[in-house]
């Protein structure tokens, strides 16, 4: 782990305890700068943006907790749908704080971070498939990731809200969107094998295998950037 890596997971395990009062506001990154014993320079050199570089840690702390617990089961004896269903929902229970996740919530979905925020849940989307063991490498690939994406984020909201006996109704909820991606697979599926629709559809067909999987890079984990936003003492110099 690297430096800032480390002063990160500091600042976010000091800034844990106040988020719940103060969301991931410049309030709660000068109250873990503090309790962590931070200087203001080490702690901007690791999140230029201050809490909101922390509230994006959360999230991929939560990322890294799935990998781990998934790692260690037999997932291979699984079938395709119980393996992501199952991914899916060590992902939510890995969430530490659920009212720290609310907040997150809330704030990537300000205009202006609704972008990163949608980045983050397909980050999360893809490490799923991962940890699935997909090798799609073409089309497949983005669908795969656009679609549990979006069952992913839906998930989570109703998690959010869920107050029934260990979130019962949440994993219902859960399994009926799985149901759902799997109908849109095998309606791929149907049509690939259809040789009528396969000439109809010849020309987009063939678009689309062209269309390939990014190359596997490592996970965007260094500092993050300064977006656009109003001049605000407690916030760091924009990166360029």
């Amino acid at each position: 782990m690297q430096e800032y890596e480390r002063t990160t997971e500091a600042l976010l395990d000091a800034a844990l305890p106040h988020v719940a009062f103060e969301g991931w506001s410049p309030a709660v990154f000068r109250a873990a700068r503090r309790d962590a014993d931070i200087g203001e320079g080490a702690a901007r050199a690791a999140c230029p943006r201050g809490a909101i570089d922390l509230a994006a840690a959360f999230h991929r702390r939560g990322d890294r907790r799935m990998e781990a617990a998934l790692q260690a089961e037999p997932l291979e004896e699984m079938k395709v749908r119980e393996r992501v269903t199952h991914a899916v929902r060590t992902r939510i229970e890995a969430i530490e704080d659920r009212e720290a996740a609310r907040r997150a919530a809330t704030l990537f979905s300000m205009p202006h971070l609704a972008p990163e925020g949608a980045r983050l849940i397909w980050e999360t989307a893809d490490a799923i498939w991962v940890v699935c063991g997909d090798s799609s490498d073409d089309v497949n690939w983005y669908t795969k990731r656009a679609t549990l994406s979006g069952v992913y984020g839906s998930t989570v909201l109703y998690w959010l809200g869920d107050e029934s006996p260990g979130a019962a109704d949440t994993w219902d909820f859960l399994d009926r969107r799985i149901a759902d991606v799997m109908s849109f697979e095998k309606v791929k599926g149907t049509m690939a094998a259809n040789p009528l629709l396969r000439t109809v559809f010849a020309g987009p067909i063939w678009a689309l295998g062209r269309i390939k999987a990014p190359p596997r890079m490592p996970r965007g984990d260094m500092p993050g950037l300064w977006p656009e936003a109003e001049d605000d003492p407690d916030r760091g110099p924009r990166a360029v």
